[in-house]
């Protein structure tokens, strides 16, 4: 008599679909350790690391400065941190204690002027994702600057210049043609404000008119030494609102810059090019700074952009 074996010799069927599922799951975690892993320590690390620190002190403090600092610093601090636990690489060691949270408004300050050059410093060699990301935190961090005296107001952006010998490939030309695009509704945006603002705000819009214009020429001349031909200004602009008084010409200045800020920042997205990013970045930069300004005068909230460029 045979009967019933007490174990069965044979698995499942719902066993062995459990068995092979985790088997199959096996493979992208084991090919995530495998030659293509890279294990050197996450550049972005110390910028994540120097941003918590930021958004911790800044919380820690009273005052419209402080809360505009802990509101982008935070908000930094996110987007570093999605990217660093995208890739998982080992967090870079830190020599020495950890650092203590600012513990005041002139803390904030040199804290500030650290992070912004350590963020323009890693643009030029990121991959092109984690530039734009980073190129978009240090001008973040330049409009926080501008925002107040109290955080130092900052070094001005560099030069916008034609980079020597940037290639200039279909993907980046139609990036330059969208900059070169917003910097043409720029140069009318500052004509269209003059007439709406007062006599304390010439210089800012003669200025503001002279930068455009230089920043299109440059794109001009990029295009056509590309072999592109550059495109022209459109035969009218619509603003999104009516310009009738200072308030809503202030606004659009503003609105102006934020657009160039976008240009501006799709180009260091799409060219691997560490000049022609310099450039890109300056220029980036330079537009937060303005519309910050604006900003400012018309009181919108926040003064600062956490992060110019980058969709909201």
């Amino acid at each position: 008599m045979t009967g019933r074996p007490t174990e069965p010799t044979m698995q499942s069927r719902r066993t062995f679909l459990r068995r092979g599922a985790l088997a199959a799951m096996a493979v992208p975690l084991a090919a995530a350790c495998g030659p293509g892993y890279d294990e050197s320590p996450d550049p972005l690390g110390p910028l994540l690391r120097a941003a918590e620190t930021d958004a911790a002190g800044a919380k820690a403090l009273t005052g419209a400065e402080a809360e505009s600092v802990a509101t982008a610093r935070a908000a930094h601090a996110a987007a570093l941190k999605t990217e660093v636990d995208r890739l998982n690489r080992p967090r870079p060691t830190q020599a020495g204690p950890a650092e203590d949270p600012p513990s005041s408004v002139d803390g904030l300050k040199e804290r500030l002027s650290q992070a912004r050059k350590q963020a323009e410093g890693l643009v030029p060699s990121l991959p092109r994702y984690r530039a734009g990301m980073v190129a978009s935190i240090a001008a973040g961090c330049a409009a926080l600057q501008q925002s107040s005296d109290k955080l130092g107001r900052g070094d001005d952006a560099g030069a916008v210049e034609v980079p020597a010998g940037a290639p200039l490939g279909q993907e980046t030309a139609e990036a330059v043609q969208q900059a070169l695009a917003a910097e043409h509704a720029a140069v009318w945006v500052y004509g269209l404000v003059s007439a709406y603002l007062p006599a304390a705000f010439t210089g800012a819009v003669t200025r503001g008119a002279a930068e455009h214009v230089k920043r299109r020429n440059v794109c001009e001349r990029m295009l056509s030494a590309g072999g592109q031909t550059p495109t022209g200004p459109e035969a009218a602009y619509v603003p999104p609102k009516p310009v009738t008084d200072a308030g809503t010409a202030m606004e659009l200045v503003a609105t102006a810059e934020s657009d160039a800020s976008a240009a501006w920042l799709g180009v260091i997205d799409r060219t691997d090019d560490a000049a022609l990013r310099t450039t890109a970045l300056n220029a980036l930069i330079g537009s937060a700074r303005r519309g910050t300004a604006w900003r400012a005068e018309f009181g919108a909230t926040p003064v600062a952009i956490a992060m110019p460029g980058q969709a909201t």
